[in-house]
């Protein structure tokens, strides 16, 4: 099978939404990650439906799939990163984030998107553990309630540092309907398993997957090449489950560059597959 990949637009940052989805397009990606955000079909701008349909449009004729993603450092709050959360403890901020998330399925469902991925949140501080795993699932499960009647595909990313960090916290959740947001590079930050074991373990339960470059123990997404993954033995587990969903490349720190990196990431990806062009050395190496 062919495997199908997208470019996460938290990665082009100083790029317009449109100059982002050409450059993804003309790379040869199949689809978009969208990140919403200020800049890039923000869920709160007056005239957001009208937009979404406009991208919607735009994606069918340009022929790319889509994956809403809902990391976006400030939009909710212009003075604490990634606040408020699921498992924040003002109930009125929770219920902020819910309508956020209820926001972002309205849109994939505009789009027709594959996924929409989101995360659980730091507890603050002096935050009883179990409590706010109470108001998680309170979320999710209302969340993913909402996302059943629009036909769209809920799916929670575990992250390093957050109160649903690995994947035994993902497994641990009883929600019905909530699919994985599998980020292989998390793997080696947490160490908790092998990439391409996660990928064959939680094969019945992926909804999306996300893929950079990562050294084990640090929180950094890397270009390919830069750090510990072994990108092609990825490959051939996606594969071997026949995941027919986009992969998503996220590289959320190179917006500087996008332009060269959204090609070279695809250019990449394609030569780890077995039947690909001849890799360097030390990357044939990293791949038996």
């Amino acid at each position: 099978m062919s495997l199908r990949f997208a470019y996460n637009t938290n990665g082009a940052a100083n790029h317009r939404l449109d100059d982002a989805i050409d450059l993804i397009k003309g790379a040869g990606y199949d689809g978009v990650a969208l990140t919403l955000d200020i800049h890039h079909l923000d869920p709160f701008a007056e005239g957001w439906a009208t937009e979404a349909g406009r991208v919607a449009s735009r994606l069918e004729k340009l022929e790319l799939g889509s994956v809403i993603e809902t990391g976006a450092r400030f939009l909710l709050d212009p003075r604490a990163k990634h606040e408020p959360t699921l498992v924040t403890a003002d109930a009125t901020a929770r219920a902020r984030r819910i309508g956020f998330l209820k926001r972002a399925i309205d849109i994939g469902a505009m789009l027709n998107s594959e996924a929409v991925s989101f995360w659980a949140g730091v507890p603050k501080p002096g935050i009883d553990p179990a409590e706010a795993r109470g108001w998680l699932v309170d979320g999710l499960t209302e969340v993913v309630a909402y996302a059943a009647v629009k036909g769209v595909v809920p799916c929670l990313e575990p992250e390093p540092g957050m109160l649903i960090e690995t994947l035994d916290d993902f497994a641990a959740l009883k929600v019905e309907g909530l699919r994985l947001a599998l980020d292989t590079g998390h793997c080696l930050v947490t160490g908790e398993r092998d990439p391409a074991a996660a990928v064959h373990e939680f094969a019945g339960r992926v909804g999306t997957v996300a893929i950079e470059d990562m050294k084990r123990g640090e929180h950094i997404h890397l270009p390919f090449g830069e750090g510990d993954m072994d990108v092609p033995g990825i490959l051939d587990a996606l594969e071997a489950i026949c995941f027919d969903r986009l992969i998503c490349v996220e590289l959320s720190r190179e917006s500087h560059r996008a332009d060269a990196m959204i090609p070279a990431s695809l250019d990449y990806l394609r030569s780890c597959r077995r039947d690909g062009p001849a890799l360097p050395d030390d990357q044939e190496t990293r791949r038996q």
